[in-house]
């Protein structure tokens, strides 16, 4: 492994609706995710501009991989939780996590989405 790079190279985050998925994810964070097909996979990647920091990633349909509430949970960076948090309740998502924290750490939630996924949100907000 690299020890001067991200360890993490992307993630995926598993659905039965790719279209519902797509639609929800791009309402929460103002975004419009590509579709992609490879193998009979369908997926939907979050935008990632060249040179950016961090990794990307995106929504996974296919055989065998199940949304889940249990496991890793993926922190998204926004700018304001709040506002986040609002889209997430207007689009069919749940807040399992109101936003906590605060000061230099940050702040984090976390919500449920309309596919049983467990996410978390993250700002550098207090």
């Amino acid at each position: 492994m690299d020890s001067t790079a991200n360890p993490v190279t992307w993630f995926e985050i598993p659905v039965r609706d790719l279209q519902r998925a797509k639609a929800f994810y791009e309402q929460v964070f103002d975004a419009s995710l590509d579709l992609l097909e490879v193998g009979g996979v369908r997926m939907a990647w979050f935008p990632r501009p060249e040179n950016a920091v961090g990794t990307s990633g995106g929504l996974i349909e296919a055989p065998g991989r199940e949304p889940s509430k249990l496991g890793t949970v993926v922190f998204f960076n926004v700018r304001n939780i709040d506002a986040a948090l609002a889209t997430v309740e207007k689009n069919g998502g749940t807040v399992v996590l109101p936003k906590s924290g605060g000061g230099e750490d940050g702040s984090i939630a976390q919500f449920e989405d309309p596919e049983g996924n467990v996410v978390a949100l993250y700002s550098d907000e207090s």
